[in-house]
């Protein structure tokens, strides 16, 4: 493709990234004869269909704790002598079943992260936009509660349903499996000596009927007992995918494993001092564009413009995969997205100075931009590798015993290394092609 088509496309790009990271709604104040007067204006972002599929345009910025405010929790699971499958089962249950309970209370955007340590299960939990902390503990720490229930009326499903004396104590184990016949999901139930005698003798009275599963007073399941099951082992089948399946077996063995959580660690975050934050990271941000701009004007004068538009259409795509992945955005992230600014800058001064450097031997303009850009991407391609490799040993992705400050490690380095990805396409592409186009 030749560099005039290419650079139309960037600038195409730069457009759309631009919408795309524009907010939905800008506020705006200010003070006229001693008035104030507030007002805002609505961007709007419809949904674009692409060959019968909707993409839309406007995709939410997502904070974390430290930005928006709310709860930080951490809790711990006493588990002793449980093998790794047992393990695994208490983990996936537990998480599962507090982000239940989150999303039923209607908080958005929130975090649950677990990890094992020695024989103690810590599990963190961060609600944004929560801030009465007794609220939050309430919520999240309190023991799951299973039961099955009975049709109140045999002829009618909304007459509600009778509690039985069979509850999650008495359940062993859920799992997923798959039906021979119709190779799709089924959720597996196992019940210990004392749930099977009372699961066979409710299971013959209520042959036909809904024999309904509720968790915290909330239904998970409607499931009809098609015949007496007196094996104490059942399956619940159904129009079910593999997630599906899996989410309603850690749900159920939320109930079946009676674990109580213990506090051991809590914050409370206000909104102002994520507002605060907020301000003062655009700020810095702000600033250390406006910096290297500068520098880069001052230093290099016409090139420092292409580095310039590069360092634009690199900010733009880095706030666009945050959006779109989505990265929740901490201080920590906004530390290393500052960071990876200077990273960014970096690509286009080392082509810079080896395009002085071939210039001074006499080739002309179009062979020393070639060459150099040849002779810099070995120092470039060490270094951004170099920075790749720090990224991910601070991510590390096999280790969460550090908690709770895995998040904002993590963080830093999640938002560092994307810059870094970033850099390396608007200083190839990017300031290539403007050099190219605007070669006279």
């Amino acid at each position: 493709m030749k560099p005039v088509k290419i650079f139309i496309v960037i600038l195409i790009l730069a457009v759309l990234l631009f919408y795309v990271n524009l907010p939905n709604q800008v506020s705006w104040s200010k003070n006229i004869f001693g008035r104030s007067i507030e007002g805002q204006i609505n961007i709007p972002h419809p949904t674009i269909y692409l060959l019968g599929t909707p993409i839309p345009t406007s995709y939410p910025l997502h904070l974390g704790l430290d930005l928006a405010g709310g709860s930080h929790l951490v809790f711990e699971a006493q588990s002793q002598d449980l093998a790794i499958e047992e393990r695994n089962r208490l983990t996936e249950a537990l998480t599962e079943n507090i982000r239940r309970r989150i999303d039923i209370y209607g908080v958005s955007e929130s975090l649950v992260q677990s990890a094992w340590e020695d024989e103690i299960l810590r599990i963190i939990v961060e609600l944004p936009g929560v801030e009465d902390t007794k609220e939050a503990i309430a919520l999240v720490g309190q023991t799951a509660q299973l039961d099955f229930r009975r049709q109140a009326d045999e002829a009618s499903v909304s007459a509600g349903f009778v509690v039985t004396d069979l509850t999650g104590a008495d359940l062993k184990s859920s799992g997923v499996d798959f039906n021979p016949n119709t190779n799709q999901p089924v959720v597996t139930l196992e019940f210990t000596d004392q749930g099977r005698e009372k699961f066979a003798q409710i299971t013959q009275e209520v042959q036909g009927q809904i024999l309904a599963i509720f968790l915290d007073e909330v239904p998970l399941s409607f499931p009809v007992v098609e015949e007496p099951i007196t094996q104490g082992q059942a399956l619940i089948s159904g129009q079910f995918s593999l997630d599906e399946a899996k989410k309603l077996s850690a749900q159920l063995n939320a109930g079946a494993l009676p674990v109580s959580l213990d506090l051991v660690s809590q914050k409370t975050v206000e909104a102002t001092l994520g507002d605060q934050s907020i301000r003062k990271s655009i700020i810095a941000g702000l600033v250390g564009l406006a910096a290297v701009a500068i520098f880069t004007l001052a230093f290099y004068g016409s090139l420092g413009l292409f580095a310039c538009f590069s360092l634009f259409i690199y900010a733009l795509a880095s706030f666009f995969l945050y959006r779109i992945i989505p990265i929740t955005l901490t201080l920590p992230g906004i530390a290393g997205f500052v960071l990876s600014v200077g990273m960014a800058v970096d690509a286009n001064i080392v082509i810079f100075e080896r395009l002085r450097a071939e210039l001074r031997t006499g080739k002309s303009y179009q062979v020393a931009r070639e060459v150099a850009f040849g002779k810099a991407w070995d120092s470039i391609k060490d270094a951004n590798i170099c920075t790749l490799i720090a990224g991910f040993v601070l991510f590390n992705p096999f280790d969460w015993s550090f908690l709770p400050l895995a998040g904002m490690v993590r963080g830093f380095a999640l938002t560092l290394s994307l810059g870094v990805i970033v850099s390396l396409f608007t200083g190839i592409v990017v300031t290539r092609n403007l050099m190219r186009v605007f070669s006279k």
